[in-house]
């Protein structure tokens, strides 16, 4: 934003619709801007700038957030401290999140359900499940297939018959027998 545009936080939430202060000054404090209303845009970082656009969006009370691209322009801390807050506003506003971004290693750690395209839906799933089908695996190649920030569960536990928690060491204590 240019800096000699005198667009404040208070006029660039305004475009919402709402221009009560109070309703805008949650806003800002809800997404972790309390106090900047009167800041000028062109002051935000990237991360503050992702922020206010999360605000105005919440100002609609959304049903359905679309994300495009949204951690542009921020540094490591600030997406780690980004997609918790849209965690959280998923969760609060009980509403879905369609999060679009070429950032994989985030994605596929942070996301419920991935869509993948390449001109068309290649494949669609649980991360996990997503990095093992071969359409993924020929458009990103094995090495970043096999190489994401995924969750691995190491099993320390099996269950017995009943479906009850057995330890490992309780198994293998019982072999010797």
């Amino acid at each position: 934003i240019d800096p000699t545009m005198p667009l404040t936080l208070r006029r660039y939430l305004s475009f919402s619709g709402v221009s009560d202060d109070l309703r805008l000054s949650d806003a800002l404090y809800e997404v972790g801007l309390s106090g900047r209303l009167l800041d000028p845009m062109a002051r935000l970082s990237g991360g503050e700038l992702h922020r206010a656009m999360l605000a105005r969006a919440l100002l609609r009370q959304p049903d359905f957030l679309v994300l495009d691209e949204p951690m542009s322009g921020v540094d490591v801390a600030g997406q780690v401290k980004l997609y918790q807050l849209i965690e959280n506003i998923r969760d609060s506003y009980n509403c879905g999140v369609l999060l679009i971004s070429h950032d994989l290693h985030v994605v596929m750690a942070a996301t419920d359900r991935v869509v993948c395209l390449n001109h068309h839906i290649c494949c669609t799933g649980r991360p996990a499940s997503i990095v093992g089908e071969p359409e993924f695996r020929a458009l990103f190649g094995t090495q970043v297939a096999d190489q994401l920030a995924l969750y691995h569960h190491h099993h320390d536990h099996d269950h017995g018959t009943d479906g009850a928690v057995v330890a490992l060491s309780d198994l293998n204590e019982g072999d010797s027998n």
